[in-house]
């Protein structure tokens, strides 16, 4: 669905990554730095309740995803590390966004509701198990895509529906995004858990865990 945005965004940051790529930056470091500035956009201005500058702060970041990728394939250094941080760090850019919106709710004089608090701390975990579910079946030999809420999805609509919550001051807009993520992980987690269950009893021969996956097609 957010083709098109990514295809886009990848046409304007080129000449960003282009002239990094000429100072001697390398993708990790891009990789790195965009994790701490969304970590700290997210951390320090959401449980003030400063949603609107914490999600420019975040976006201001957010592109180095884009530009990391980018600046990897243009200089050819793409590798196994490479996909192994960004992943990793992408985790632990979710779990400071939405951990941000856990303290919001949590401060008495930010969102103040102990529900939300809890809602938000639930689309948190099945946002993880969402991406935890797909790494397992793969590492199994099996595949777990797809869904009702990717991540991607689930970051956009985050943020943008919490930017104009505080701008506009109508704070059920970020409560319907947040149940909304939190019910599509839920769903996309048992999504991706009977398909993984429908290709083990597909293929009974391959089921146990002692079986090496197949090997992958070449034609």
């Amino acid at each position: 669905m957010l083709n098109r945005f990514r295809q886009f965004w990848t046409k304007v940051i080129t000449p960003i990554a282009t002239l990094l790529l000429k100072l001697g930056v390398s993708a990790d470091m891009v990789t790195l730095v965009g994790t701490i500035g969304v970590s700290a956009g997210a951390l320090i201005f959401f449980p003030r309740g400063q949603l609107w500058i914490g999600v420019v702060v975040i976006t201001c970041f957010v592109f180095s995803d884009l530009i990391d990728g980018y600046m990897a394939r243009t200089s050819g250094t793409s590798s196994k590390w490479g996909s192994f941080l960004d992943s990793t760090l992408d985790r632990i850019a979710d779990g400071a966004i939405y951990g941000g919106l856990v303290l919001y709710y949590a401060n008495s004089r930010a969102g103040d509701s102990t529900l939300m608090a809890a809602v938000t701390l639930w689309a948190l975990v099945m946002g993880a198990v969402t991406s935890y579910a797909r790494a397992k079946a793969e590492s199994l030999g099996l595949k777990a895509s797809g869904g009702l809420a990717e991540r991607a999805d689930r970051l956009v609509f985050t943020l943008i529906l919490a930017f104009f919550s505080d701008l506009l001051n109508l704070p059920i807009l970020l409560e319907l995004v947040i149940w909304y993520v939190a019910a599509a992980s839920t769903i996309t987690v048992v999504q991706r858990s009977l398909s993984v269950r429908k290709q083990v009893l597909a293929d009974p021969a391959n089921a146990g865990l002692d079986t090496p996956p197949a090997e992958p097609k070449t034609d």
